[in-house]
């Protein structure tokens, strides 16, 4: 793989790293019932697509901004292969962790709600990655802040993307993964090395 520069999106998840959820703290909802045939696709802009660079840019680009500002979720929806999800690992009360599994439209109502209140950006700060053929998984560490100017971040973690090659353009799959206290982010997925 290329070498690249990680790309600073003023992600989370997620995450991607759609990290909305971590401020909230909160169960997720269970995933949309409908399965892949039922999620409709939207047409993605060519250079969001091109590579996985590229298509891990967009994904912090678009969950990035001030409070307010209303995302291109549409942009984002483009993103995902038809059935893809993000899963998101959080901590239980009772101890332990669990997975919260949420479909793109999951995510929009979850995270649209939490950008009308609260400036969120996400920014890739280091990538280790694998490729096989058409499939590439990466661990992409970011850093989540609410201003782009402030200091130190609110949120860390690594978005676990897994992404799909169709011989046109690539997809995401599946993403997301946050730090927490029992899972701290080890000095190796700190230094950029992709």
């Amino acid at each position: 793989m290329p070498n690249a520069t990680p790309a600073f999106l003023a992600l989370l998840l997620a995450s991607m790293n759609f990290v909305p959820l971590l401020a909230q703290n909160q169960p997720a909802p269970a995933p949309s019932p409908q399965g892949p045939a039922a999620t409709p696709t939207h047409v993605a802009q060519p250079a969001d697509v091109a590579s996985p660079d590229a298509i891990m840019a967009a994904t912090y680009d678009v969950i990035s901004g001030p409070a307010g500002q209303e995302r291109d979720w549409d942009r984002m929806r483009s993103l995902f292969y038809p059935g893809a999800r993000l899963i998101r690992t959080e901590a239980k009360q009772e101890g332990g962790l669990h997975a919260a599994i949420l479909t793109p439209e999951d995510f929009v109502e979850r995270a649209g709600n939490y950008f009308r209140k609260n400036g969120f950006y996400e920014r890739e700060i280091a990538r280790r990655a694998e490729r096989w053929g058409s499939l590439m998984q990466a661990f992409s560490t970011y850093e989540s802040r609410h201003d782009p100017k402030d200091p130190a971040p609110f949120a860390r973690g690594i978005n676990s993307f897994q992404l799909f090659f169709d011989g046109a353009r690539w997809w995401i799959m599946t993403i997301w993964a946050d730090e927490s206290t029992q899972t701290r982010l080890p000095p190796e997925f700190l230094a950029p090395s992709h």
